[in-house]
């Protein structure tokens, strides 16, 4: 596998890794109180766009971490709008 890949999928992880704290906490307290919905909001959208243009460039490490990122930090948005 190629260096630049390993880098990438490296990357990836630590990229969705850090939204599952968030996730799990929203799953277990449903408190949303201390999240900004307009932080969370230019996330989902910044996620969907780096969705897009890895669906266009065909850049798997990109798709994967930008789509798993959006649907986390969609929940986690609908949650606060929600509560």
């Amino acid at each position: 596998m190629d260096t630049t890949l390993i880098v990438g999928y490296l990357a990836s992880a630590c990229s969705v890794t850090s939204f599952v704290p968030q996730v799990w906490k929203v799953l277990k307290t449903g408190d949303t109180a201390a999240i900004s919905a307009r932080m969370y909001t230019l996330t989902v959208v910044g996620f969907a766009l780096w969705s897009a243009f890895g669906i266009l460039k065909q850049e798997w490490p990109i798709i994967l971490t930008n789509s798993i990122c959006f649907f986390l930090s969609g929940f986690i948005l609908i949650k606060k709008l929600w509560t």
